[in-house]
């Protein structure tokens, strides 16, 4: 059964007060609030469990996930630290649903506290919210889909400080250099973008030599070389410029009215300064 608003404010105040209690390094396990949660996902795990296909059990997540926000937003406003199943399980469904930016605000702090991942999971919490992220980039990149950039920057943000292989390290920049590079217009692409979208590119090839990412990288090469080459040129003759102050011996001669004086800069060419 759902919460009323009242019940979801008082789980939030609630799971910050336990948590802001539960010391850094300890487990949140004694905690009401914890204990509740805990209680709901393992009846959840069941329901699961019961769904064969892995696109039912990523939609059945994404309905179930909303009934802990109260306890996540409440550990994450106060919490020590203290390690947290309901957290970190939560962190990998909100991954499986596709709601990656829940899934690295929850990520954040899990690996500021350096909690620990269920026994199951092989991977390190660093490695895992950076492969995960980048392989959802790639499968929608590759099917011609865009996927947000704002993502794929936080996910190397976060994860940047922390070790993994350097093949899905790889993957993260040449998502993140793709994304660039289909946010530019071709004909008139963005130096800043094309850098960027460069640096990432060089980065994955460089991490992974195999992961795909030259051909892209040699689109871009073209792109900066056209970009350069459509910058404009100095077209002056290297000649100082004529002083054309009067001197004291020659008359003023008809003078420009006021309003009208720098207006008139010829043609093509930029007003002096």
């Amino acid at each position: 059964m759902a919460l009323t608003l009242a019940q979801r404010t008082q789980l939030r105040k609630r799971a910050a007060l336990q948590a802001a209690e539960a010391a850094p390094e300890r487990s949140m396990a004694g905690a009401t609030a914890y204990e509740q949660q805990l209680m709901q996902l393992n009846q959840d795990r069941l329901r699961l469990k019961q769904v064969q296909s892995e696109q039912g059990k990523a939609e059945l997540k994404r309905l179930l996930i909303p009934a802990y926000a109260p306890y996540i937003e409440g550990v994450l406003s106060a919490g020590n630290g203290a390690q947290d199943d309901v957290l970190t399980t939560i962190m990998v469904w909100s991954i499986d649903a596709g709601d990656f930016v829940s899934a690295l605000t929850i990520g954040r702090y899990v690996l500021q506290h350096n909690l620990k991942m269920p026994d199951r999971f092989a991977r390190t919490t660093g490695c895992l919210l950076a492969e995960e992220v980048a392989n959802a980039a790639l499968k929608q990149q590759k099917a011609g889909e865009p996927f947000d950039r704002f993502v794929l920057t936080l996910a190397a943000d976060i994860t940047a400080e922390h070790d993994m292989p350097d093949q899905a390290r790889a993957k993260l920049h040449l998502a993140l250099g793709k994304a660039y590079l289909a946010e530019l217009d071709e004909e008139g692409p963005n130096a800043e973008g094309l850098e960027e979208a460069r640096a990432n590119l060089a980065r994955a090839i460089d991490l992974h030599s195999n992961c795909g990412g030259k051909k892209d990288l040699e689109r871009v090469d073209r792109l900066l070389k056209k970009h350069a080459e459509s910058k404009p040129t100095d077209s002056g003759t290297g000649e100082p410029p004529v002083d054309e102050t009067a001197s004291p011996d020659q008359g003023t001669g008809d003078q420009p009215d006021p309003g009208e004086q720098g207006t008139e800069t010829g043609p093509g060419e930029p007003p002096a300064n």
